[in-house]
């Protein structure tokens, strides 16, 4: 039949095989376009299990949203007015405000946008209660491409620092007189020549923390570090976590959070994005020390990670389609369906981790794998493939698969990612075994010839013709009538 496929296969056997594989991937697919998370309108929003607090999460890319849960799981508030939504904080000393990062992608030309795609970044105040919201700060942007403000800080009544990742900078922006009192230019410290393409999506600045000490602590992106900054001196080198495509620390990381001493740091909790994990290093003898690391069979590209103070740590699964909440001895213990978030807060737990304990203090247990967890919104349907995703992310570069998922319709996870991979392997086998199967018998002729008798004979008589084909054959073209 083929020297590649054993004579014991049958074609009919091998056409069954493959049209076995290529159904049960279109059935995985259709199943995750009607299963998957939509939450580009109220009614698409899925309540929460119960929790102990106001849960905020943010989305962006697929759907710009924004959206809160009552403590006892239903929907509080829905907002999409933005193209996407960032960072989000609790306002201090009220129960239900926040702050938040949005962007609006402008695409008609006019005043503030004379070749879009531009970009319009804002930071808003949201009372989730009675929907009134206030606009602290805006800007435009001549580009859309890595021109998003992913963070601000709240530093006092009339200040914000913010996270211009268009500029690489970080800005201390008076919002009462709009003036910029104090910036750091990541310029000041890193070459050009290192992280992502420079001038486009150099630094990828995602995230900037006040520490209770005044410094400023910075994510940039791509370069894979976290950095410290002290106000009057800049960046403090020695406090450095990571290092540029030092992958084994950090790869593309976003939203570090501290814990201070007071709380059994010093400590920086992060989702270690393009390594699929969330992770902690605990600083000792003027070194930073992984104390703790968190991951399952689902995790897939999380981007904020938030230390709770009862000891558990709510995770966004960006790829994974959902918000989580891990317990201290690593079980998932709350969990919500989401299309693409990007951040999570859980409102009375304090901005981010600042509520809660380094790892090493909460004996929080590290999880590095297994099965995807099962929490008490029931098990996923995905789970009859989370093995082969398992596998795919092995093969495939984190990049390269984060890529894919981040551009493909709201409905393609991993596990439809996997589907599709093996139906087309299985079209594009099925067609090359037809056309082996379907071709001409044609070979190949090496004509080589060899003499026998005597060489003196001038009529070539006793002359012998060795005719090699395709398969190793000879002829001995016209013997008989010469022996």
């Amino acid at each position: 039949m083929s020297r590649f496929v054993p004579d014991w296969v049958s074609r009919r056997r091998l056409r069954l095989a493959l049209l076995a594989v290529l159904a049960l991937s279109v059935l995985v697919v259709l199943q995750g376009a009607a299963t998957a998370p939509r939450t580009g309108t109220a009614a698409d929003v899925p309540e929460a299990p119960p929790s102990d607090g106001i849960t905020v999460a943010t989305e962006s890319a697929r759907y710009g949203t924004i959206m809160a849960w009552h403590p006892n799981g239903s929907r509080l508030y829905y907002e999409d007015e933005h193209t996407k939504y960032f960072d989000v904080d609790p306002v201090a000393g009220t129960a239900a405000t926040v702050e938040y990062t949005a962007t609006d992608t402008i695409h008609t030309e006019g005043p503030d946008c004379r070749a879009p795609p531009c970009a319009r970044n804002l930071v808003e105040r949201t009372n989730l209660t009675t929907g009134e919201t206030t606009v602290i700060r805006s800007r435009y942007d001549d580009t859309e491409t890595a021109a998003e403000w992913h963070d601000h800080v709240r530093v006092s009544e009339s200040e914000i620092l913010v996270a211009d990742m268009n500029a690489d900078e970080v800005l201390l922006v008076n919002t009462t007189t709009g003036l910029t009192e104090w910036r750091w230019d990541a310029q000041n410290a890193f070459p050009v020549t290192g992280g992502g393409p420079y001038p486009g999506d150099w630094t990828h600045l995602n995230d900037v923390e006040l520490l209770d000490d005044g410094r400023i602590m910075v994510s940039l992106r791509n370069q894979d570090q976290v950095v410290f900054l002290e106000r009057e001196t800049g960046i403090q080198s020695n406090w450095t976590l990571g290092a540029d495509d030092q992958h084994d620390i950090l790869h593309e990381q976003h939203n570090p959070d501290f814990i201070p001493e007071a709380r059994g740091g010093p400590a920086v909790v992060v989702a270690d994005s393009e390594n699929g994990r969330v992770v902690e290093y605990q600083r000792a003898n003027g070194s930073w020390e992984q104390s703790w690391t968190w991951t399952d069979g689902q995790l897939q590209w999380p981007r904020d990670a938030d230390r709770l103070p009862s000891g558990n740590t709510l995770v966004t699964d960006t790829h994974g389609d959902r918000v989580l909440e891990v317990a201290p001895n690593g079980s998932v213990v709350w969990s919500v369906p989401l299309a693409h978030p990007y951040d999570a807060e859980r409102l009375g737990t304090g901005e981010g981790s600042s509520g809660g304990e380094s790892a090493r203090q909460a004996n929080l247990t590290s999880r590095t794998g297994g099965q995807q967890a099962s929490d008490s919104n029931a098990k996923s349907d995905r789970d009859a493939v989370v093995a082969v995703a398992k596998l795919l992310r092995q093969v495939v570069p984190p990049r390269w698969l984060n890529a894919a998922y981040y551009v493909a319709p709201v409905w393609v996870g991993v596990t439809e990612t996997v589907a599709t991979v093996l139906g087309l392997a299985a079209i594009l086998t099925w067609l090359l075994l037809e056309l082996r199967w379907r071709s001409l018998p044609v070979g190949l002729r090496l004509p080589v010839y060899r003499a026998r008798g005597d060489a003196r004979d001038p009529d070539g008589a006793a002359r012998e013709q060795v005719r090699v084909e395709d398969g190793g054959t000879a002829d001995e073209a016209g013997s008989e009538s010469r022996e």
